[in-house]
């Protein structure tokens, strides 16, 4: 029986695509940054089911659960990119 081909160990595709994965750092900022908006959305939600829509935005009513979860939504997000 033929005996089937040996894979190549390095790529200059490969290479490149593991230098890409070896990202730098996140800078120093970041994680609180990160933990900040996760925070202040998880207040902004709390405040407006304690004050039935009325605060932090009077206008909005409801659509300050929307924000709320939105600025939850893009700490959460920072932590995908945290390294």
């Amino acid at each position: 029986m033929p005996e089937s081909k040996k894979r190549k160990k390095d790529t200059p595709a490969r290479s490149e695509m593991q230098q890409a994965a070896a990202a730098k750092p996140s800078p120093s900022w970041w994680a609180p940054a990160m933990v900040t908006l996760m925070v202040l959305g998880l207040v902004w939600v709390v405040v407006t089911y304690l004050t039935q829509g009325s605060w932090p935005v009077p206008g909005l009513g409801n659509w300050n659960l929307a924000i709320g979860f939105g600025v939850m939504l893009v700490g959460f997000f920072m932590t995908l990119r945290w390294r």
